[in-house]
């Protein structure tokens, strides 16, 4: 009895350590990614982008996770401009510093209103808004497919 419960500890503290040295080697590879395939590809797992913290110098694009969806999955966010994080400043209160970023069950990222050229979408870059897909036909498109239709096609697979 007593020596079974020792072995499945031993074994659970194991296999704890392999997923979070399996985690932290994820995490090493989407940095080696460049920014957009991170997006295009990654966000199907919010769970390898590396947390948030105080003091860490961050770039424009960088994506990092904080705090939960209403789904209950990690909350990803987007650098809107290069800074090093301060405790004073947390994601969800300095908009000119980070977006919420999110995707569907397919993996196609959630519109949110751009904030200006930095986070604008480009030709070719398709969201879901209001649950239906749009693919952006012009460059720097900044609207959503509500305010600006002429900015947007519906997308089907």
């Amino acid at each position: 009895g007593i020596y079974i419960e020792r072995a499945l500890k031993l074994i659970e503290n194991e296999m704890k350590q392999a997923a979070l040295e399996m985690r932290k080697a994820l995490q090493f590879l989407v940095e080696t990614l460049d920014v957009e395939t991170q997006l295009d590809k990654m966000l199907q797992i919010p769970s390898v982008f590396p947390e948030y913290a105080v003091g860490v110098p961050y770039k424009t694009k960088d994506v990092f996770s904080w705090g939960v969806n209403s789904a209950g999955d990690p909350q990803l966010w987007q650098v809107l401009q290069d800074h090093t994080s301060q405790e004073r400043y947390p994601p969800d209160t300095a908009v000119s510093l980070y977006k919420k970023i999110g995707v569907t069950e397919e993996g196609y990222p959630e519109w949110t209103q751009p904030l200006g050229a930095t986070d604008a979408y480009s030709k070719g870059d398709i969201v879901s808004y209001k649950g239906t897909l749009y693919r952006s036909v012009i460059d720097a498109n900044v609207w959503s497919p509500e305010a600006y239709p002429a900015g947007w096609e519906v997308y089907t697979e």
